[in-house]
């Protein structure tokens, strides 16, 4: 396999050995070092090696990022026409898909991912989702102009918000990234974003590939740790600040955002429940929860880890569900049959292992429950029933392959035990009555009801949820809308 590194002189990506990447901000359509020099290692995940420096960026470089932004907003690119941007982005998609092998190389190295899926699952929902605001860019909608006073006629203006603030998670560092980044552009907004600190490879070369494309300071990158997203979100220049992470993140941003009236948009953490009634297909059912939940480790806010079984099916589910992760195999990057590659830092391990430490008794560990021997950050693929209501497993977020079972005895109960929890994101039904299907979806409090399926995404519909799981919606018109302001206009058109 080749690993891309950034050339320092070229400012492209070239294959190399084994020499260290040294990962610079991305300002004004150039590699710039952080001001004071300092850097940090990244972690290969699959290895638990460094494989990279990047820069840890302070307040001067965010303020250079913001000042690149700003006079890229009034320079120009606020004018820009909805064709000029949809032309712009998808060119811009068009080079993602001639640079998937590096883009492929850089987010395998950010985070441990088999090759394959990542070929398979990650590159086309980055170009599905630049390509899509494309098109939104020239779909924008409000009120017909009129006359809703005599002698006066107003009408609406649908305006960018200027300079926008973005920082993105571990667990998807690409795609995550197209879905800020895509509507923003779209609604001519131009952009500060701030990877994780574990996985700035991969965003890095998004930026690089974008400048051919924007003009200078449209999209600026910088790297750093939270101290760095602190320094972002605090600055005078974001008019919004959009953030995908875990809700203690959310808190975080939301309160220093409030002291200066920033508008927020936050993707926090899920704990999804999913429902599986007596009448469901069990087999079905298992295979599709095991491919949800295994997916990525399980690090996906909406991944299918908290099965809720009908007393019917219960054992039924649980042996069925043992047997999935008996037969799912996680493996590093070259593994062609893994399902799934590491967690994506020694941290999330730790506290993934915790979870599976504090077992309550009158719990049962089905498959897996324990990290995997060897070097990287693996954890087998696991299943724990005999859970109860309120125990840790249920109601917090593990962010790893693991799946819990409970069991539940009627629909109100399940209904009940699913909406108890802090989070809103994402929950799934599976059952053959139809008419119970669509009641249970209407009484679910999350953003997003599956019904016997679970995890499929796609751009014209909005991802989002409720509750600690955040507010505001990435994908579909819904997120253009988030990055653009509404102005009434109204002129006197009377005779004197």
């Amino acid at each position: 396999m080749r690993f891309a590194t950034f050339d320092e002189e070229s400012q492209h990506v070239s294959s190399q050995s084994s020499t260290p990447l040294h990962l610079r901000n991305f300002i004004n359509g150039a590699y710039v070092d952080a001001a004071d020099g300092r850097t940090a290692p990244v972690i290969d995940p699959a290895t638990g090696e460094p494989f990279a420096e990047a820069a840890v960026s302070a307040a001067a470089d965010i303020d250079a990022a913001f000042r690149a932004a700003g006079e890229a907003f009034e320079g120009g690119w606020r004018d820009s026409t909805p064709a000029e941007r949809q032309i712009a982005l998808n060119r811009f998609a068009d080079a993602v898909d001639d640079r998937a092998d590096d883009l492929v190389a850089a987010e395998v190295r950010n985070c441990g991912k088999p090759v394959q899926a990542t070929k398979d699952e990650e590159i086309w929902q980055v170009t599905d989702a630049l390509r899509f605001f494309a098109g939104a860019a020239r779909t924008l909608e409000g009120k017909a102009a009129g006359e809703y006073m005599a002698d006066h006629t107003s009408w609406i203006r649908r305006e960018p918000l200027g300079v926008v603030g973005q920082i993105t998670p571990w667990n998807y560092p690409m795609a995550m990234a197209a879905w800020k980044i895509g509507p923003a552009l779209a609604a001519g907004d131009t952009i500060v974003l701030k990877p994780s600190d574990t996985t700035p490879a991969s965003t890095l070369l998004l930026a690089e590939i974008a400048a051919e494309f924007f003009p200078p300071g449209v999209f600026n990158v910088v790297t750093g740790d939270r101290d760095t997203g602190r320094a972002l979100v605090d600055h005078p220049a974001p008019r919004l600040i959009s953030l995908t992470g875990s809700t203690r993140a959310g808190f975080e941003v939301a309160q220093a955002g409030s002291r200066d009236l920033k508008r927020l948009h936050l993707e926090l953490g899920g704990k999804a429940p999913v429902i599986v009634f007596d009448d469901a297909d069990v087999e079905r059912a298992a295979r599709g929860i095991a491919e949800a939940g295994y997916f990525n480790a399980g690090q996906d806010c909406t991944a299918a880890t908290r099965v809720l079984a009908g007393a019917g099916i219960h054992d039924e589910l649980a042996a069925a569900l043992a047997e999935q992760a008996k037969n799912t195999t996680t493996g590093g990057p070259d593994r062609t049959d893994a399902a799934y590659g590491p967690l994506n830092n020694a941290n999330q391990l730790a506290r993934v292992s915790g979870f599976l430490d504090r077992v309550p008794g009158h719990a049962s560990v089905l498959a897996g429950g324990a990290a995997l021997d060897g070097p990287g950050y693996f954890f087998a693929p696991t299943v724990v029933a005999g859970l109860v209501q309120g125990d840790e497993m249920v109601t917090d977020e593990i962010f790893g392959p693991v799946i819990t079972v409970q069991r539940f005895d009627d629909e109100d109960t399940a209904v009940a035990w699913a909406n108890s929890v802090q989070y809103g994101l994402a929950s799934s039904v599976w059952t053959r009555d139809h008419a119970r299907a669509l009641r249970v979806s209407r009484r679910l409090d999350f953003g997003c009801v599956w019904i016997n399926t679970h995890i499929p995404i796609v751009a014209e519909m909005p991802h989002g949820g409720f509750k600690h799981s955040g507010y505001g919606k990435d994908l579909s018109l819904y997120s253009l809308e988030e990055y653009t302001r509404v102005k009434h206009v109204m002129s006197y058109i009377g005779k004197e």
